[in-house]
Formats: C-alpha cells, sequence, structure tokens
C-alpha cells in the first residue's frame, strides 16, 4: 500500500525522521515547516495522510488541523496529529479541531505505520466516493459536499459489546446523553444486532474470558451491512499486539483503559462525524444514478434505461426461445391539453397517466417514459395477443375516466392511442420491433385516435 504522506514539523530533524521512516516502507513524502506550508501543500496536492506537529510558532497544529477541517476541499484528509504533549486533554483538544488520531513523540515505528496505513484505507474509500460523487454529477463537490446533511443533528447509535456488567456501566454513564447506546454481552448476539440495526459506531471490549474479541471485527468486516460501520476497541495496558492486528483488520480506532470520559466522547463523535460524511457521499452516489435513469416528473424510468435494457430483455428472450411484446402509447392531442389549460395541468396528466399505467401493468413489465408524451411498455414472456389485450385495458383505463387536475379538481377527458408489437422469429431485432410499434401507433393516431393498433408481422 503507498500513499502521499506530509510530513509538517517546524524542526528539520523531526522531519527528516518521520521521512526517513515513512519511504522505507515506500510512501511518498512531502514536507512542511510551517502551518502556510502545510495548508497550500494540502490545497494543491492530492494529500492522503498529514503528519501534522502541534508545537509550531505563528500557527500551531490545532489551528492548522481545525483549518483542514473547515475547508471542504480538504475536510476528508486524515490528520494525525505527532506531538510530545501527552496530556489526555491535548488529546482531546486535538480531536475536537478534527484530529483522526494522535501520536506521542517519541513515536513508535509500529504504531505510526499501522495508524497510517489504516487511515490509508479509509482516505482511500473516501477518494472513491467523492470521484462517483464528482464525477456522476454535473456539480462541483464542494457544493455537494457543503450541504447540510439530515441525519447531521441525529444522536448517533451506538452498540457497546462487553461482558463485564461494571465495566459497560461505567461506560454508559460516560456516553449518557451524547449517544443512543444499546449494550450487548454476548459477542455473538452482537454480531446479530448490528447486522440487523442502524449503528454509526460499533464499541468492542477485549475483556472477554474466553472469546477473541478481533473474530467479531473480522465479522463485522466481511458484512456489507456492518462493513463500513466504525469499529472502536477498548483495551488494557499491554495489549499493543492486539490493537495492531485490530487496525490491520479494519478496527477503526481504539482507547486504553483506564478510559478518560473526554477522550472517549471526542474519539466517538470523530468517528460518526467521518461515517456520516461517507454515507452522504454515498448516498448522493446512489441518488444521482437512480436520477440518472429515472424520469423526473412521473417517476418511470427514461429512454436511457430503456435503451440498456430493452437489448437485455431481448437477448433474453431469444436465447431462452420465450415470446417478448411491447407496446408504445401516444396521449392524444395532448399539445391542446398544453395550450388550453397550461403544462401545469400537462404535467399533472402525465403524472396521472404514469400511475395508472403503472397499476396496470406488471411488477416484470418495463415502463418507461421516452419522452413527451409518449411511453413504452416492455412485456417478458408475453405473446402478441395478450400484449394487444393488455394495451387495450390501459386505453380503456384512461378513456373511461376523465382526468382530475388542478387545485379545484377540474376534470379533462383524456384519451390514448397504442401501438403494439410482439418479438419475430428469425432475424427480428429492438431497433425494428420499436420500428413496427411506432408504425402501429401512427396507424391508431391516423385511424381516429383513441384506439390500439397490433403491428401486422
Amino acid at each position: 500500500m503507498t500513499a502521499r504522506i506530509l510530513v509538517v514539523d517546524d524542526v528539520p530533524a523531526n522531519v527528516k525522521l518521520l521521512e526517513a521512516r515513512l519511504l522505507a516502507e515506500y510512501f511518498e513524502v512531502l514536507t512542511a515547516y510551517n502551518g502556510a506550508e502545510a495548508l497550500e501543500a494540502c490545497e494543491n496536492g492530492r494529500v492522503d495522510v498529514v503528519l501534522l506537529d502541534v508545537m509550531m510558532p505563528d500557527m500551531d497544529g490545532f489551528e492548522v488541523c481545525r483549518r483542514l477541517k473547515a475547508d471542504a476541499a480538504t475536510q476528508h484528509i486524515p490528520v494525525v496529529m505527532v506531538t510530545a504533549l501527552d496530556q489526555v486533554s491535548d488529546r482531546v483538544r486535538g480531536l475536537e479541531a478534527g484530529a483522526d488520531d494522535f501520536l506521542t513523540k517519541p513515536v513508535n515505528d509500529l504504531q505510526l505505520m499501522t495508524r497510517v496505513k489504516s487511515l490509508v484505507r479509509l482516505k482511500t474509500l473516501t477518494d472513491e466516493l467523492r470521484l462517483r460523487a464528482a464525477t456522476t454529477r454535473n456539480i462541483g463537490i464542494e457544493e455537494l459536499l457543503s450541504r447540510r446533511s439530515a441525519t447531521a443533528e441525529v444522536a448517533a447509535r451506538v452498540l457497546l459489546v462487553d461482558e463485564r456488567a461494571a465495566s459497560a456501566e461505567r461506560v454508559g454513564k460516560m456516553l449518557r446523553g451524547r449517544c443512543e447506546l444499546s449494550v450487548s454481552t454476548d459477542p455473538n448476539e452482537a454480531f446479530f444486532r448490528a447486522a440487523d440495526g442502524d449503528f454509526d459506531c460499533v464499541i468492542v471490549s477485549t475483556a472477554f474470558s474466553d472469546y477473541d474479541p478481533l473474530r467479531l471485527c473480522s465479522q463485522l468486516r466481511t458484512l456489507d451491512r456492518t462493513r463500513f460501520v466504525p469499529i472502536m476497541l477498548l483495551a488494557d495496558e499491554g495489549e499493543e499486539a492486539r490493537l495492531v492486528r485490530g487496525l490491520d483488520l479494519g478496527v477503526n480506532d481504539y482507547l486504553v483503559r483506564p478510559i478518560d470520559q473526554h477522550e472517549l466522547i471526542a474519539r466517538l463523535t470523530t468517528q460518526v462525524r467521518r461515517k456520516r460524511y461517507n454515507d452522504h457521499l454515498r448516498a448522493s452516489v446512489a441518488q444521482t444514478i437512480e436520477m440518472a435513469v429515472t424520469d423526473g416528473l412521473t417517476g418511470l424510468h427514461n429512454r436511457r434505461y430503456l435503451d440498456s435494457h430493452l437489448a437485455t430483455l431481448f437477448e433474453r428472450a431469444r436465447n431462452r426461445g420465450r415470446p417478448l411484446s411491447l407496446m408504445i402509447t401516444d396521449i392524444d392531442r395532448f399539445k391542446s391539453i398544453n395550450d388550453t389549460f397550461g403544462h401545469d395541468v400537462g404535467d399533472e396528466v402525465l403524472r396521472e397517466f404514469a400511475t395508472r399505467l403503472r397499476k396496470n401493468v406488471r411488477g416484470i413489465d418495463l415502463a418507461c417514459r421516452m419522452g413527451g408524451e409518449e411511453f413504452v411498455v416492455v412485456m417478458p414472456d408475453t405473446d402478441g395477443q395478450i400484449a394487444g389485450k393488455v394495451a387495450e385495458r390501459i386505453r380503456a383505463q384512461i378513456a373511461d375516466t376523465p382526468f382530475a387536475v388542478g387545485e379545484d379538481g377540474q376534470t379533462i377527458p383524456v384519451t390514448v392511442s397504442v401501438g403494439v408489437t410482439a418479438m419475430m422469429q428469425g432475424a427480428d431485432t429492438v431497433e425494428a420491433m420499436l420500428k413496427r410499434a411506432d408504425i402501429a401507433l401512427y396507424e391508431a393516431k391516423n385511424g381516429g385516435r383513441n384506439r390500439v393498433v397490433a403491428a401486422a408481422a
């Protein structure tokens, strides 16, 4: 695993020492000797992790971290405070400024590399989500990330896994009023609770009498529903090897007993904030993908979705020797509806038509808005005769019940013309099917509208 690490320290000897250690592990290293240089490096270059000294002149590490986390362009970059300060209050201050972790000088090589590699993995995930969000929406990433998440003010849901009642009670008191805490004494039961619940963080104690807590951590990382849920370990003194192994397995953070309440809250807040940040990105990507294939007015699939999935359904039907039919519908004299009642009423008619269309086709049928007032329904495992009956049912359902529009519920009559075709044996194609259905629709329109015409085989 390689990445670009920015080392920030006003003492050149400290910079050279960290640089040498990181280069030995094949990381690419950038250096800065004050806060201003660090901010510039993060803004102008691709930085994966920042190792930031606290005690610097002019602008200390706390202020540098605060500025990085306040900027939408750099807030996703993990920051590790590297300092000679070893007071809990200093760690809490750094975490509250947005730091992702703390390392105390002199830095232990094993802790350094494990922490850096763990944060690089998180950064890689975030970068992928940011890239997808940026490339699937025609807006700047800053605008996407600056929008306030609807869950930002919702209390975090936390699962504590600890078989010792007294220990669980102490942690519960520390977190009272800070989150919605659930406690599980059985790690197997905790696994299913984590899978079924929507937790923002899972805190796992290492103090089990006959169970390896890293087994639970590993299981949580292999399950899709919990793969990205932050995991924190509560360990005892002397468990460094277990903590290092846990970080390798994907554990996000840890605390060593005796636990300080302020540090626990600060570290938990950091993990929840990062999770919600990434959740927001995932939701934005999912929403964008849905918008890309969904017609915003009617909620049906759009032409883009039709083009890709009709070809798939066609090939599947031909390979399996199954029938396939489709219909193209067109709302009669739709322009006159817009001209007479206005485009807002026209939109209401389109939405109501889509609703009725959806009610009259099966779940396996593909209903799409092709554009304007034209809609397409693709019907797998349906021959032409049955497709004609479905089309007639839709036509009658539209014509028999006028559409209620406007705030006063005024009703207007609406009719629809439909062209139907079925897949032909031999050298048929998707394009040929659409052409036949379009010709049949044209005949229905020319034949007086409000009718169904099936394409001749």
